[in-house]
């Protein structure tokens, strides 16, 4: 247990300042993590654990396991907006233990491998921004961490239950990222009996599908057949064959992922490590690590929908073989190795610096020129600390990398959300739905509504909504309701007439009494 806490002590600072500063920093931001806390709100305030709801309407998007840990967590806790935050900074850390845990299996008699790990992992934007962001990718990460450890101990029923609860965290992506490295294993283990093995595999499978079957069946009876359709089939077959959303060209992850991996995809050992590896081909840890990435990447290179985050699962396949080449290679002295990651983070800084002045001449948001200054001086001084580094101890250098990683991915975000202010804030326009729902106003939202509101301004009345093809007629049967309008460039004019108007990312929205709506419609061609 010592050894444990020592280890978590080492880098347990930075876990905390990527959970912690962002609960106290901001709120939930749209259009994700409103969404999915709304959904575990509509789950709370009608009492349905079965089939989640968006706006009243069965949710066939993710599955419930999110959900039912935030409700775990208003049980326990009350209703709150930081348990839902703080549930992907509590499996994040859980990641990162499962990645020195790991390390230890391929390479125990090299602990400084396991060491290096978690800051290797923490040297990472995509690693560090989706710590303390509500989503499903951290949760999907530690269940598939919890497989890969299952596979390599050969733990058939561990594998089994990570696989179940994968898929009731976000669907049957958890076999793409886990049965590859499955059915590999040729090429990266010795196994005495192949037959015995694959049968284990397929038990494993089924022991999955039945934990995550006792929660789709009856949810797929109560919700009904169209909800049966999407929960079974629909929503992956259409994200893997032709994206509905996020679809990009094969090339995509390519061309992101070094930026997304930031900066250590930029440091000096890395790439002196990497050019290492033809000399480790034949280690076990090696291969093991390629074939659980490689195959991975080239599958999501090939589904239509790409997200940068979809590749969180396969993160730790990468820090840990770079963490087994770093431990090969003699890292010189003195030698300013994070050079470019500093000046490249000075860039950063010189940006923010100059892009307030930049709004005259740019179509820039208004809201740039709200970035203060001590902003670009701490990306400055940050870059700096790196390019000028050069301890002698490599253990310095890594922690150096992690700790300016962190800092840098807490500073970015949160300046473009404060200077933003209510563009990524709907707190006040929620509370004044809410107000207008007690007190009997019939409200309307005009086109599509992804639940920003409900969870903030505690609704729970579902928002009606209506599009350009019913607001006439829907206007007329509810002559005294207001509509919630986002305000694009179709919709200027009717800013002046509007009771409440705020930013909503680029653009603008408010809550206009539908009187004046009625009186332009035919105009404006609702």
């Amino acid at each position: 247990m010592s050894r444990v806490i020592r280890f978590f002590e080492e880098w347990a600072g930075l876990w905390l300042l990527l959970i912690l500063i962002p609960i106290v920093s901001r709120t939930l931001i749209q259009i994700d993590e409103t969404r999915y806390v709304t959904v575990a709100w509509e789950m709370w305030v009608q009492g349905n654990w079965l089939v989640p709801h968006l706006n009243g309407e069965a949710y066939h998007h993710k599955p419930p396991l999110l959900f039912w840990l935030i409700n775990l967590g208003w049980t326990a806790f009350g209703v709150n907006e930081w348990w839902p935050r703080l549930i992907p900074g509590l499996f994040s850390l859980g990641n990162l233990f499962l990645s020195a845990y790991i390390a230890r299996i391929l390479w125990p008699k090299q602990p400084r491998i396991a060491r290096w790990v978690p800051f290797l992992l923490l040297s990472s934007f995509l690693w560090c921004i989706f710590t303390g962001i509500t989503m499903f990718d951290m949760l999907l990460t530690f269940f598939n961490l919890l497989g890969i450890i299952a596979i390599l101990q050969k733990r058939w029923g561990l594998l089994g239950i990570a696989i179940g609860l994968g898929v009731l965290t976000k669907g049957p992506v958890i076999l793409l990222n886990l049965l590859p490295i499955a059915l590999l294993v040729p090429w990266w283990s010795e196994i005495e009996s192949f037959t015995k093995y694959y049968l284990s595999l397929i038990i494993s499978i089924f022991i999955g599908a039945l934990i995550a079957l006792t929660w789709a069946i009856p949810a797929g009876i109560l919700g009904g057949e169209e909800y049966q359709h999407a929960i079974f089939f629909g929503q992956t077959a259409n994200r893997l064959v032709n994206s509905f959303a996020h679809q990009q060209p094969i090339w995509w992850y390519i061309v992101w992922l070094p930026i997304a991996l930031f900066p250590v995809s930029f440091w000096l050992p890395v790439w002196r490590s990497l050019l290492q590896l033809p000399k480790h081909w034949n280690n076990k840890g090696v291969k093991f690590c390629l074939m659980w990435f490689v195959p991975v990447f080239i599958s999501f290179s090939l589904i239509s929908g790409k997200q940068l985050h979809y590749l969180l699962p396969s993160l730790p396949a990468l820090a840990l073989l770079i963490a087994y080449l770093l431990e090969k290679i003699t890292i010189p002295k003195y030698r300013r190795s994070a050079a470019l990651p500093g000046l490249i983070i000075i860039l950063l800084g010189i940006v923010f610096l100059i892009v307030p002045y930049l709004l005259s001449v740019t179509r820039l948001p208004l809201w740039v020129e709200n970035i203060p200054l001590p902003v670009s001086i701490a990306l400055i001084v940050l870059g700096g600390i790196l390019l000028g580094q050069q301890s002698n101890k490599f253990k310095q250098r890594l922690l150096a990398l992690s700790s300016v990683t962190v800092l840098v991915s807490l500073i970015i975000p949160l300046t473009i959300l404060r200077a933003g202010g209510q563009a990524y804030d709907l707190r006040e326009i929620s509370n004044k739905i809410n107000t207008l729902q007690q007190n009997g106003t019939t409200l309307a939202h005009f086109g599509n509504y992804y639940g920003e509101y409900h969870f903030l301004g505690r609704l729970q009345q579902k928002l009606k909504v209506v599009d350009e093809y019913d607001i006439c007629p829907w206007l007329t049967e509810h002559p005294d309701s207001k509509l919630i309008v986002f305000f694009k460039r179709d919709y200027q004019d009717l800013i002046k007439y509007a009771d409440y108007v705020q930013a909503y990312r680029s653009k603008f929205v408010g809550i206009i009494d539908g009187y004046f709506i009625r009186s332009v419609c035919v105009k404006i061609m609702f």
